[in-house]
């Protein structure tokens, strides 16, 4: 059964009565520019066509029932909430986006798909841009897309509480198919440059670790940029993001920052340049630059940025050692989650063979891997009469 008949059916049973909207909402890859959103830099991100697919119906009062069908949990709420709910946390993600839109109305929903959940694929991010694009046609708001990108940062900045960048929901909601985007994240312009690759295809591998330790030292990295661009307004006071910075402004800034700080911008403006570099590689469709690129970005997460863990500096140093690698590294906050291989496509069924089977032999448990492409970002494909 697929993820839209499920959801269908599921909102049938729970509410007697069918849906009136149905979104399907994708996760996202990070091809690179990891960490350098929320220092206003570049990021070349893309949708995948992995998702969460979203039933709803609008109510005649303000209450919101919630049903996540995969883990068969649900959450009600009588009207707008003044703070988050304890439990169910994912219940947030969408109680954020209606408290931010100012409540439109009570709603209906169930959701579900075929998305990892905790595997850095911004999940949370595509509840969200679902629960965004469902109440926009429900109650015919009228907003641009752009809006509801807007809306979403802010709920999971303000109500959700995670000091997270745009370019997830971005991502998710701005997709387009055999695509990745290159965005700026503080001017917000961005353009599309195709993945034309029928050879080559992209391996997220899971390394089970729960990113435990992501929301609390993903704002502490946060904290620890702010510092260096304090640092180098020294020298410069019109410098705006940490992705300004040239490598000559931070060489000469070394000494008014602690030896961390530095680190932690040497890996910032490192992951600006490569960025740049990366673009031009997809570009010219060459994918032997772009897989070094990859690893060099791992490299400056794991050593300057300090986000990695054994298990994810596993995944990526054996799948380097595979001939159907180009280029790896961990995707996401960091800590856990998954690891981004650019693979050959004829050879990936093979390059996940090896990996699980090494993963499990190095630390007892199985690995997931999933392929993914570019896709389309969120979209309604069911829609309101």
């Amino acid at each position: 059964m697929s993820p839209q008949q499920r959801v269908w059916d599921h909102f049938q049973r729970t509410y007697g009565r069918p849906p009136t909207v149905v979104v399907r909402s994708p996760g996202r890859i990070n091809l690179i520019g990891e960490h350098t959103d929320y220092n206003g830099g570049p990021v070349l991100p893309a949708a995948i066509d992995r998702a969460i697919w979203m039933a709803a119906a609008a109510r005649t009062d303000s209450r919101c029932r919630m049903w996540a069908c995969d883990v068969e949990e649900t959450c009600i709420v009588e009207g707008k909430p003044a703070a988050p709910v304890v439990k169910p946390n994912w219940a947030n993600y969408i109680l954020g986006v209606l408290t931010t839109m100012g409540w439109p109305g009570g709603m209906d929903i169930v959701f579900g798909g075929d998305l990892p959940v905790g595997a850095g694929v911004s999940s949370s991010a595509a509840l969200e841009n679902a629960a965004a694009l469902a109440a926009d046609a429900l109650f015919d708001l009228g907003y641009a897309r752009l809006e509801l990108v807007r809306i979403t940062h802010a709920a999971e900045n303000h109500f959700v509480g995670v000091p997270c960048g745009i370019m997830d929901m971005f991502a998710g909601m701005m997709g387009r198919k055999d695509a990745f985007i290159q965005l700026n994240c503080r001017a917000l312009t961005w353009s599309y440059l195709p993945f034309e690759a029928p050879d080559h295809t992209w391996v997220l591998c899971h390394s089970g670790v729960e990113r435990r330790l992501a929301t609390s030292e993903y704002s502490a990295r946060r904290r620890e940029c702010a510092q260096g661009v304090a640092a180098l307004q020294t020298l410069v006071p019109e410098l705006g993001t940490l992705s300004e910075a040239t490598p000559d402004l931070l060489k000469a800034a070394q000494g008014r920052m602690p030896p961390l700080i530095f680190r932690r911008c040497r890996y910032v403006v490192g992951e600006t340049a490569r960025t740049a570099a990366a673009a031009e590689a997809l570009c010219n469709s060459d994918y032997k630059a772009l897989g070094a690129l990859l690893y060099q970005t791992h490299v400056g997460l794991r050593d300057d940025f300090e986000v990695s863990c054994p298990e994810l500096d596993f995944l990526v140093e054996q799948g380097m050692r595979h001939s159907a690698c180009l280029g790896a590294r961990l995707m996401g906050a960091g800590f856990g989650g998954c690891t981004l291989h650019l693979v050959r496509r004829a050879e990936a069924p093979a390059f996940i063979a090896h990996l699980s089977e090494a993963y499990l032999r190095a630390f007892g448990r199985p690995m997931a891997a999933w392929t993914v492409r570019p896709a389309d970002g969120a979209t309604i494909v069911v829609g309101p009469d």
